[in-house]
């Protein structure tokens, strides 16, 4: 296919089924239940397409998934593409009050959900107004209430459906929902297309799977990063994938290292830095990575510098966002500059701007704009919301970064997290970053808090590392002897446990909202 473009009509999961049928029993997915090769999920994901039309669903209805990371949810999602309706990916550790208004918002006229998660959306369905009319549940089934449906029995009843729906690569093909941390969440509408370009500019060429790889994300399906790191990478190039229902401990992780030897793991900083504190981190040669994925917040030098030293593995840190679907902004292998975000992925452009628009020089803190082929298309209803992110074909990404005289990006925070102290900038992050080379130090969050003038102070609330000791001054010194002098937190609190969004980014507004009731 033809790298430069897409052809206009384009069925992405039909794209996966074909370029995999000539191995049929390759193994795709081993999940808590068992394998399922790569001939079973393309009968199984047709067999879901013909259910989903069987119960009346028509072409770019949405379908809600919340669904645990087994081997049905690919099956899901694939079919619901293969049948031309839209899949809306939730997150599964939401609110019933959380599914009520994404069920109202997205008018999903059917929901496929894990047994375990049934209870919560039937809480969402009872308090709200919707449109379910078909509702398939996926093992363990439990006890079912009336109009459910066992979704393992409706694929085994099922005959195939003989062909994709014709859709475009331009096409609405899935929803991914927002974080929501700064408000409701937004409904971030994707095409078909979008899937296959984060395949060919970062899958393939940067991360360089192969079928031989195994491919292991502590991140869920339901993520735009977890969607690529365990669906569409892996299977546009024939490999396997470990899935994992349960939350990603290190114990949990470690297990599926150690039993099913995966060669490729996807993380976040908070992951990696929570293994190396962990006394049960597995010996180098009792795992086969080859190389790890970080994203979600810029990875801290010295916990990739731990990690390599221990696994001899390389971390490639990089950021993406749900709106670009994956991965722009990257290190890569052969490539790689610890403590920056490294440079942009072939395909994407990057612009940092300053508060007037214009672009700043090396050495200076901009906004961050990407402009590339995978782009979301809008936020579902919400005009505003849209034009302030898509920006005639670019896209505001929120953060704010540096880039040095060779090219490599350092994070300096969110924009809406960036304190000026003295009248200079201060970057949160930056400030994290050093306390988390100290020794004692597990996680930290900067913010800033006004003093009895109404002058802006950096305050540090920091978690300590099982069994270790620090006080507020030797942390403060500890800084001040690496950054200039005024960076360092003026007030130091020490707690138990950051507050964290389900993706495992901090929450730093739940910190504001704190300080400000104290």
């Amino acid at each position: 296919m033809d790298m430069t473009r897409l052809p206009e009509r384009f069925n992405f999961a039909q794209h996966l089924l074909d370029i995999n049928r000539a191995y049929p029993e390759r193994t795709a997915y081993i999940d808590d239940r068992g394998r399922l090769s790569y001939g079973e999920l393309h009968d199984r994901a047709r067999r879901l397409a013909s259910v989903l039309l069987a119960c009346g669903l028509r072409r770019e209805e949405r379908v809600l998934l919340l669904m645990q990371d087994t081997s049905d949810w690919p099956v899901c999602f694939l079919g619901c593409l293969y049948a031309g309706v839209v899949p809306v990916a939730v997150n599964t550790l939401l609110t019933a009050d959380d599914y009520a208004y994404m069920l109202a918002h997205s008018r999903a006229r059917a929901a496929l959900v894990s047994g375990a998660l049934l209870p919560v959306l039937s809480a969402a369905m009872a308090q709200a107004p919707h449109e379910v009319g078909t509702l398939l549940v996926s093992l363990p089934v439990g006890k079912l209430h009336a109009g459910a449906r066992d979704l393992e029995v409706a694929i085994t009843e099922a005959e195939p459906l003989a062909a994709a729906a014709t859709t475009l690569a331009d096409e609405p093909g899935f929803w991914l929902y927002s974080s929501g941390s700064t408000g409701k969440p937004k409904g971030t509408v994707h095409t078909h297309g979008n899937l296959w370009w984060t395949a060919e500019l970062y899958g393939k060429p940067v991360l360089r799977l192969t079928a031989d790889d195994v491919c292991f994300s502590a991140a869920k399906l339901y993520f735009a990063y977890g969607l690529g790191n365990a669906l569409t990478f892996p299977l546009s190039v024939g490999a396997t994938v470990v899935l994992m229902a349960e939350r990603p401990t290190p114990d949990a992780t470690f297990q599926r290292w150690v039993q099913h030897q995966p060669t490729v793991f996807f993380g976040a900083p908070t992951g990696f830095a929570g293994m190396l504190a962990s006394p049960r981190l597995p010996a180098r040669m009792a795992v086969s990575l080859r190389m790890c994925s970080s994203a979600g917040e810029a990875l801290p030098a010295g916990v990739a510098e731990r990690f390599k030293a221990h696994f001899g593995c390389d971390i490639i840190d990089g950021i993406g966002s749900t709106e670009m679907l994956h991965i722009y902004l990257s290190n890569r292998p052969g490539d790689i500059r610890y403590g920056t975000t490294g440079k942009p992925v072939p395909g994407y452009e990057v612009e940092l701007r300053g508060d007037g628009g214009g672009a700043v020089s090396h050495g200076e803190v901009g906004d961050l704009y990407i402009r590339g082929p995978s782009a979301a298309l809008l936020y579902w209803n919400n005009r505003e919301k849209t034009r302030d992110t898509f920006q005639g074909g670019w896209v505001r990404s929120g953060d704010k970064y540096v880039r040095d005289t060779d090219g490599y990006y350092t994070y300096a925070g969110r924009s809406d997290d960036m304190l000026k102290v003295s009248g200079i900038y201060v970057s949160p992050f930056e400030v994290e970053s050093t306390l988390m080379q100290h020794p004692a130090v597990l996680e930290a969050a900067v913010i800033g808090v006004p003093d009895g003038e109404g002058l802006t102070k950096t305050k540090a609330y920091v978690v300590l590392k099982p069994g270790q000791q620090s006080d507020a001054q030797a942390l403060q010194a500890f800084v001040k002897e690496r950054l200039a002098p005024y960076k360092y937190p003026r007030l130091i609190a020490f707690i138990d446990e950051l507050p964290k969004t389900a993706t495992g980014k901090i929450q730093r507004f739940r910190l504001r909202e704190q300080e400000a009731r104290a």
